[in-house]
């Protein structure tokens, strides 16, 4: 007998249609109305989600993966854990090239995900044969039928988000979106949905988050790569070294940089004031919105729609830890450390 029994077929059909959440506390007093893109609430707690099983599934459309085929890819974490996650309920084996940058929750993640693993350093030139981009390309070669995802040169990257992403935030806007702010890393997310967003109304416009530390914001600028702009950054998943071609920059408008201790702290308040667990890079995009408010760029009339990539889970061990956060230098007499609201009854 057939079951009646309500249920998804699998964890894979519940990533996408995250839902748009108005910010109340932390945008009180700024103009306008502000939102975030809640992507932690798909299955992968990211947006990578949508990449992974639309690249994967792409793969599988034309004939390019096998039983026993390998997914190998370069990851902060986050496209990593998704691309473990979509190998798993597909039947492919995962083999991932993650920075030394990335958490320790994130690395442990992966492995519990059945990937294997190799921790490059974070702080070596790309070309390095150490870096992340060069040993996963080592890894492929040597793996007989594997396939490298290279999402920070693959076009599938940003086309996920431009039949998924952007037409959900035009439909949840009800097309009355008057800015996109988005962080930058391959730039998959911004360039895919501000491709579909500018098509549906050119007067929309994209703001990409760049970390200083990375090349993105004076590359767009003046399409130079500046390598003096280079040193080494704490915020994962947004800013690079390299200019990925996944990054369509003709459709963001303007870049904003954040630093690493004022976006770890305006993650934090995201988490305290609006209830959201938010992750380092959702902080990094609420201080973009936090400085170009003080500049006047939204008015009353702006619907300003804000992309949290991740949760908050995913950064234990860097941001939501006052020892990391002291280690870093984050903490002064004006923040208040979480770990005073904690009594221990002996």
């Amino acid at each position: 007998m057939k079951s009646k029994i309500l249920s998804s077929n699998s964890i894979l059909s519940l990533i996408g249609n995250t839902p748009l959440i108005r910010l109340n506390k932390m945008t009180k007093s700024f103009p306008g109305n502000y939102y975030a893109k809640w992507e932690a609430s798909n299955p992968g707690h990211s947006n990578k989600d949508r990449i992974a099983l639309f690249i994967i599934e792409e793969a599988e459309r034309k004939g390019m993966l096998h039983k026993d085929s390998v997914i190998i890819e370069t990851t902060s974490g986050n496209t990593g854990f998704s691309l473990a996650m979509v190998s798993l309920i597909k039947g492919y084996k995962c083999i991932l090239a993650v920075s030394s940058k990335s958490s320790t929750d994130k690395i442990d993640m992966l492995r519990v995900m059945g990937a294997k693993v190799f921790v490059c350093p974070a702080n070596v030139k790309p070309d390095d044969p150490r870096s992340y981009y060069q040993v996963a390309k080592r890894l492929h070669k040597e793996t007989a039928n594997s396939i490298y995802i290279n999402q920070y040169f693959n076009k599938l990257n940003s086309q996920a988000h431009y039949e998924t992403t952007g037409p959900e935030i035009w439909e949840q806007s009800n097309a009355e979106i008057t800015h996109l702010v988005a962080c930058s890393g391959t730039g998959g997310t911004i360039s895919g949905c501000g491709r579909f967003l500018k098509e549906k109304n050119p007067n929309i416009k994209i703001i990409g988050v760049d970390a200083f530390g990375s090349v993105l914001k004076k590359f767009h600028e003046t399409q130079e790569l500046d390598v003096n702009e280079i040193y080494p950054y704490r915020i994962e998943g947004l800013g690079k070294n390299i200019i990925p071609s996944s990054t369509d920059f003709a459709v963001i408008d303007y870049f904003e940089k954040v630093s690493d201790e004022e976006s770890a702290h305006t993650a934090r308040k995201i988490s305290l004031k609006e209830g959201i667990f938010a992750g380092y890079t959702s902080g990094a995009a609420l201080q973009a919105v936090i400085q170009l408010q003080q500049t006047g760029v939204f008015n009353e009339n702006s619907n300003v729609v804000i992309i949290f990539p991740d949760h908050g889970s995913r950064y234990m061990s860097k941001i939501y830890s006052d020892k990391w956060m002291r280690d870093q230098g984050f903490f002064d007499s004006s923040h208040i450390q979480d770990s005073k609201k904690v009594e221990y009854i002996q």
